[in-house]
């Protein structure tokens, strides 16, 4: 590969998604590394104060501050554009925050946001606290029902913002309806992907105008890092999001970039082996315990709907026990291999009580509206051998009597 054949999105865009995970955005230096480089600096130097002036009028390409543009964090914005089939892409420092400058960046007083119902615990808090404080009106709706988002729509909607799979019901949403219905009426679609990524399901493809992400899950995949990305078209990225993050600064690390860009190397690999393991796993379970929410089980009440719009089924499932807090806590504590953890997305695999960790900050009355019991649980299928995970499950689930 040339050194810049990696940023010709005319060559890349050719390439098959396991390729472009490898070596899309890639620029090499004029040392010619095989890695991509890092650059851990936080300002560029000129040669001139004239090119000083022109960069900063956007006359002249090149980097000005690394709160706008740094080389290793532009490589990874490229890899992510062209794996999610987006013209642009903008990283950020988390997950969380490429969430709230993709809703703040195009929202105002007087507008109204219709968002999923189940949705993570902190996204939860963006709709249901933050947006309302900046007078931004929301409406909750079941995401499973696209009837429920035409029927919220105001002449003030301007945002329909949901998850598919949701976290951590496991709720799919029918993106191509959905985005229909928002298309009709000039509605952006803002969908986080984060549980399935470009490598099971792409948004776009069924008419989703933003995608957004919490890059710390999957694409980094190994627990290192935090990040977050924001992918939309040209227009949307350079002129609504750009403003925002330029002023605001949730500005992802450089470091961080380059840790996502490796993981990005094997994201292929390792969510579809994760699938694999997470369906065989589900697939023990839902003979032990009363309600396994894993899409890629036939049980699954929008199964197939799940596998006309993903590759496979993902990594994360959430199951139900009849016992509560008491008879969920009781099984993580007996757990010997699988890791207590409110994490996902992780090369290991780690377990969660949502209602006391994740969704611990949402209401109760609105848990239990989300589907959110005392007895759910949700599971993280890694790397490991499934049986060993198996294992590990079967033990822990005698000690609680089950």
């Amino acid at each position: 590969m040339k050194r810049k054949t990696g940023q010709d999105r005319s060559i890349t865009s050719q390439w098959r998604p396991a390729t472009q995970a490898v070596r899309g955005g890639t620029a090499r230096s004029e040392y010619g590394e095989t890695s991509e480089a890092l650059f851990l600096t936080s300002g560029y130097c000129y040669d001139r104060a004239g090119d000083a002036a022109a960069r900063f009028a956007g006359e002249q390409e090149g980097m000005t501050y690394s709160r706008l543009q740094n080389p290793t964090v532009e490589m990874l914005e490229q890899r992510i554009a062209l794996l999610e089939g987006a013209e642009a892409c903008r990283t950020m420092a988390s997950g969380m925050a490429a969430m709230t400058a993709v809703l703040l960046c195009q929202l105002q007083a007087g507008d109204h946001l219709v968002g999923g119902r189940a949705a993570f615990g902190s996204c939860r808090w963006l709709t249901d606290t933050l947006l309302p404080k900046f007078g931004i009106a929301t409406t909750v709706v079941d995401a499973r029902d696209p009837q429920a988002f035409l029927d919220a729509v105001r002449p003030e909607t301007k945002v329909f913002f949901f998850e598919t799979p949701a976290n951590p019901t496991m709720d799919v949403a029918d993106l191509q309806a959905i985005c229909d219905i928002a298309r009709e009426r000039g509605i952006t679609t803002v969908v986080d992907n984060a549980f399935a990524t470009p490598a099971l399901q792409r948004p776009m493809d069924f008419g989703a105008d933003v995608t957004a992400y919490s890059a710390t899950k999957m694409m980094d995949g190994q627990g290192r890092v935090l990040a977050g990305a924001v992918c939309g078209t040209e227009d949307f990225i350079t002129n609504t999001l750009l403003p925002f993050t330029r002023n605001t600064g949730p500005t992802l690390s450089a470091f961080n970039a380059w840790v996502v860009l490796k993981g990005l190397e094997t994201l292929d690999l390792r969510i579809h082996r994760q699938s694999e393991s997470a369906l065989k796993v589900a697939t023990f379970l839902e003979g032990r315990v009363p309600r396994v929410l894993c899409p890629a089980l036939p049980s699954h009440p929008q199964h197939e709907l799940a596998m006309r719009q993903m590759k496979a089924g993902g990594s994360i499932f959430a199951l139900e026990l009849d016992g509560g807090r008491e008879q969920a806590h009781g099984l993580l504590d007996a757990l010997a291999l699988i890791d207590i953890s409110n994490n996902i997305g992780d090369s290991r695999s780690l377990m969660t009580h949502p209602a006391s960790t994740t969704h611990a900050g949402v209401a109760e009355d609105k848990r239990i509206e989300m589907g959110i019991g005392e007895g759910m649980l949700r599971l993280n299928v890694g790397l490991e051998d499934a049986d060993d995970l198996i294992d590990d499950l079967d033990q822990a689930l005698r000690v609680v009597g089950l």
